[in-house]
Order: structure tokens, then sequence, then C-alpha cells
């Protein structure tokens, strides 16, 4: 899918910067501007490089100053707000248009003179190209002067003004680095340096670092004759053997056209979910193998997240050796029956505390295995699963245990286990500690999957049948809330637990149902009523006293609203899959899911172009906010199109 924009989406520079494109290189490096091509952020770039990965980042290239000569006049096509909150360089005024599919095209005009602006990022390595093809009417000799702004900072760091940067013939270094560059213009280097304060916009919605600097020392111009038409070219790259911006452009497209193929489906939205999709596989250095990378522009990759996001990221696009790579990174790292939230980097030790993780990752071999028939894979992973069963059962880290009613327990004091995990200081606005729904949902589901492969396990005497059974006579008893219609969201013996929330739309959307059917449509039409919105799920009825409509200002704020109202959009795929599940697949059932997703095409359009974000306000979900790039959020979506594709052949 193609997202062309026109002149009336940058009518002003705040409107300008309201949205965003974003490519990723598969080692957790990025490109992302604003489509007006300046910073709202301190940490979008040009070229965001990372150096050991998939999360030591750096900000290498963080915008360009483009300055259009025709005769004795200059044109900015470069934008950017500064400190004084002057858009001194107003570029998008001559901006005529902007596109994204594979890469992101700027469009100018000024004066005759016709000017596109494509960026390239290329895929396993930290290279950006960048050309300006420049078609000149304008009857006079012009010239385009091109300056870039230089970090060397660690992502979302603020450069020193003692900085010193260096530049010889093809490379830059500055602290420690090196950038090469290859360009068929002219490269002077700029005296006196200079360092410009940067104002971010979108930052300080979240009331984060207003400021920011970068620093100016070389220039790269380039002349065209009256009447003519040619093309500057610029590739910078850490490595010191790049391709032409040719290739690159020839590696971004076949990447893509290759993820979209082996994909396989026919419907635009969910072929540039596909697409994007891709964006969030990494290389591990320290684990040699494939990662999940939960979030752009904030996020690592976690052990949940992951999770969540493979069977639509991976699965649902055909990417089976990538997913048994995960997996496989996954089980070498499995402690005390527990998955890592966090992987290692460098000395320090995997982060566990996560309770949902573990039984993701055995509904994660399921899946796998229900496509792929791959017995070898599920007969080296039974043992890691037979531990988790076993831990969880006797008990492990962070009071995960089964109680004797044989529901799972998790959490005590200030741990946040499951996926609504803010903590700020002292206070848990959501600690959920003892027996959370969505968790006994997924440990249901995990006996009843590893009373199947057991089949293939006589040696394992475990009755796992028998633990399901008394999990889901259990589940009925103490989680149904006869007043609500709905399931409780945890049992906790807590003002909490009759709390109207999202997670309950887990235990009608797995695979093995935990209720009879007509108390599963009650649940899809609770969750429809209180919590749906055509973006995502609220977190929080409403109607509730602690719910927030709103997610922005300083942390605290934030991290008040996250899981009390605020919408994500990864549980609505839970949601879809649950209501064609109790309405049996039904031809009505179908079409009507169809035609909700159409209505996500608006949501690519919005925040960053061909993404789906993170999360929206509770109250009024029109823009997205947190990570404007969400794996799970992506990888749900997909799920719903592939589980339409599996039942109506699409």
């Amino acid at each position: 899918m193609k997202f062309v924009y026109g002149k009336q989406d940058w009518k002003t520079l705040e409107r300008g910067e309201e949205n965003c494109y974003l490519m990723t290189n598969g080692l957790g490096g990025f490109s992302s501007l604003s489509m007006i091509a300046s910073c709202s952020r301190n940490d979008q770039a040009v070229l965001m490089a990372c150096l050991h990965s998939p999360n030591h980042r750096y900000n290498m290239i963080h915008r360009f100053t483009e300055v259009l000569c025709v005769a004795q006049k200059e044109y900015f096509l470069s934008s950017q707000e500064t400190a004084d909150h002057i858009g001194a360089e107003d570029g998008y005024r001559y901006q005529t248009g902007f596109s994204y599919e594979d890469y992101p095209q700027w469009t100018y005009l000024a004066e005759g003179v016709e000017v596109i602006r494509t960026i390239v990022l290329m895929q396993g390595s930290n290279t950006v190209g960048i050309s300006y093809r420049l078609r000149n009417r304008s009857g006079k000799d012009i010239s385009l002067k091109v300056m870039p702004h230089l970090q060397f900072m660690p992502k979302g760091g603020r450069l020193s003004r003692e900085q010193v940067f260096t530049v010889t013939d093809g490379k830059i270094s500055a602290n420690g680095m090196n950038l090469h560059y290859r360009t068929n213009g002219v490269c002077v280097q700029t005296a006196p340096q200079f360092v410009e304060t940067l104002y971010y916009a979108d930052d300080v919605k979240d009331g984060k670092m207003a400021l920011g600097r970068s620093r100016v020392n070389h220039e790269i111009t380039y002349r065209v004759p009256a009447g003519e038409t040619d093309t500057l070219e610029i590739v910078y790259s850490t490595d010191a053997d790049f391709p032409p911006f040719a290739d690159i452009v020839k590696n971004v497209t076949e990447y893509r056209e290759a993820r979209s193929a082996q994909a396989g489906y026919k419907e635009p939205v969910a072929q540039t979910l596909a697409a994007a999709a891709g964006q969030f596989i990494s290389y591990r250095t320290s684990t040699a193998g494939q990662t999940i990378l939960a979030g752009f522009p904030f996020f690592e990759d976690w052990g949940r997240d992951t999770m969540i996001a493979l069977p639509g990221l991976c699965l649902a696009t055909g990417q089976y050796d990538t997913a048994k790579s995960i997996l496989q990174t996954f089980m070498a790292y499995c402690r005390k029956g527990l998955m890592p939230n966090l992987f290692p980097e460098g000395t320090e030790k995997p982060g566990y505390n996560t309770v949902d993780a573990s039984l993701l990752f055995i509904l994660s071999v399921y899946e796998y295995y229900r496509r792929t028939k791959d017995g070898v894979f599920v007969k080296s992973a039974y043992g890691t699963m037979k531990e988790i069963i076993e831990w969880y059962r006797k008990g492990t880290d962070f009071a995960i245990r089964m109680d004797e009613d044989g529901l799972i327990e998790a959490g005590s004091g200030y741990d946040q286990v499951t996926w609504m995990d803010v903590r700020v200081e002292d206070i848990l606005p959501t600690p959920r500690h003892g027996k959370p729904v969505e968790i006994n949902a997924y440990w249901y589901n995990a006996l009843r999957i590893m009373e199947i492969f057991q089949k293939e396990q006589p040696e394992d005497e475990t009755d796992y049948g028998a633990m399901a059974q008394k999990v889901y006579d259990s589940f009925g008893k103490i989680f149904w809330n006869d007043e609500a219609d709905c399931l409780r969201d945890v049992i906790s013996h807590t003002a909490a637990d009759d709390q109207i929330r999202c997670n309950q739309i887990w235990a009608v959307s797995l695979p093995f149902s935990l209720l009879p059917r007509e108390k599963e449509r009650a649940v899809v039409e609770t969750v429809y009523r209180k919590l749906y919105t055509p973006y995502g799920l609220r977190t929080l009825d409403p109607a509730d006293p602690q719910f927030h409509p709103f997610y922005g200002g300083a942390q605290l704020d934030r991290d008040l609203a996250y899981h009390q109202g605020t919408v994500w959009t990864f549980p609505m795929g839970a949601y879809y899959l649950a209501y064609l599940k109790v309405n049996d697949y039904s031809d009505e059932a179908k079409t009507y899911v169809t035609e909700q997703l159409g209505v996500l095409e608006s949501a690519l359009r919005e925040g960053c172009v061909g993404q789906l974000p993170e999360i929206y306000d509770g109250g009024n979900p029109v823009s997205s906010k947190g990570c404007f790039a969400q794996a799970w959020s992506v990888g749900e979506i997909l799920r719903v199109y592939d589980a339409l594709r599996e039942n109506v052949g699409a």
C-alpha cells in the first residue's frame, strides 16, 4: 500500500510533525523523521546506527539542513523548530508531496525547480542513502547545499558543546566512532563549527527533554545548469565498504517484496501490516539469533512482548525459521521455569520478572507446530515446557505458584509481573497480585497443549489433563461475576477484582475454552460495550472512578494513566478472534470483522505511516501515542487476518 500526502497535511509546522516514517535495518538501527523531514523527538534520526545489536544505538546523523539556491535567492527545503520556537527552516512551505511505500520520498517546488528527496536504509547494515533529484526549469543555474547535523551520541543523549568532529576524505570521526561517506557532490569542511539548539515538540508532550543539540561542520553542494535534470547522491555507513545508492534502493525494495510475497495476503491492509512486521525483527549479537524489538522509537526486546508478538509477526507471515530461532533462544535462557523478560547485555544478567512469557512460550510452540507439523522441534522444546509446568506447579520466583484450586497466583510486594506492569517508586497503579484472569487462561491452555504433546512423550507420566480439568472447574467458580456478566480481572480480595478490564478477553480468544459458550458470548458483549474502540480496547471501564481519559504530560501522569483506561491496540486482536469464535466463524461474523479491520487503514495513515502504535487516549482515541510503531499491535491484528484467511480462504 502506497501512502500519499499533500500540502493540506502540513498546513503548519505543527501539523507536519504529526506523522512520521520508520525504516529499520534488522540490527536494531533505524531511520525516522517527520513527514516534513524534521526531528520532533530527540530519538529521531536520519541514521540511528546500532553498533551492538539490537540495543546499543547511536544517533549519528540527526537531520539535514538543505538550502536550494536559485541565482541570488535561497529557499530552505528542510524544516525544524528551534529553541526560540521559531521554525527558522521553513521548507514545508515549498513541500508539495510526501509518499511512503518501501521508503519515504518528499517533493518540493520553488521558482520552477522541483526537488525529490529519497532516503533509504539498508537491511543488515548501518548504511543510509540520500538522493536529491533536481529538475531545473527555473531558467537559471541552481545549486543545492546539504548540511548534515551530527551527534554521534547514544540514543536519547544530549550532545556536549565540547564534542569535536573531524572530517577527512570520506570519513567523519567523533566520540571514538567513524562514519564513512561517499557522494557525487562537493564536500567542504565549514568553519567555524556550530551547535544548533533544537526543540522537540513531541517529547515536550510527554514531559521529556525539550531541547537538544546537533553539530554541523561540513556541507555538500551540487550544481545543476538551467534546463537540466540531475541527481545528488550521498551514502553514509559505519562500514568502510558499502554499496552505492542504487543498490541500497534495490536491497530495501526486494526485502519488503519478499516478506509480502511470503506472507501471501491479498487485502491491502494485511499486506501493509505484513511489511510492517519485518521492521521489528532484529539480530541479537549476544545470542547469535533473531529477536523481536517491542516498539520504536523507545523499546528494546522483552520476553513478554516477544511471545505476544511472535505468532502474528512470524507465524502469520510465514516466517517459520525466524519463529523457530527466537523460540530456541528463549529455551536456552529458561531458568526455574521462567523465560527472561530482559536479555543480558554485556555482563548483565537476564531479568525474569514476568509470569506470562513462559506460558506464552508454550502457546507459541503450539502455534508453530500447528502450522509446520515440526515434531522434531517440539521434541527438543518438550523438556523446557515440562520444566515450566513443574516450576509453576511447585512455585518459583516472584511468588509464582499453583494454588490448591489449581489456579496460578503471582506477584508480591513491589513486583509487577503481568503486562500491566507500571511501578512509580512505591506506587503500583495496577498491582494485580493474586490470580490474574489472563494468566490462568494461559495456564489452562498450556496444560491442554502439554496434554496433546505428551502423546509423543510416553516417558512423561504427568497427568496434564487432570490438572487442566481442575483449573477449568475452579476458574468458572471464582472468576465469573454474575452482576457484571463478565469475568473478574484478578482474584486478590480487593476492590480491583471487580474492575472491568480487557484482560478477560484472552480467556475467550485462546484455543481451549474455559467457559461455556453462553458465558463466552457474554464476555465478548461486555468488553464491546465497556471497552471497545475502533483502534483498540480500553484498559478500564470509563465508569470506573480510577479511569484516566488522557495519556500525556509528566512521567507520573503518564504512568498513572497507562493501564487505567488508555486504549491499547494489541488486545483488539484477541477481541476479534473471540468474536469470530463465539459466532462460530459465521459468514456474518467474518464480514463484520473484515469491515471493522478496514477502519485500520486510517490508523496506518496517522502517526507512523504504515505502522500501528502502542496506545491512544482512553477518552477520545484519535491520535497515536507512546511508541509510534508497536510489535504486538501489528502482530495481533495480523493474527486476525490470518484466522480469516484460514477460515474463509482469503
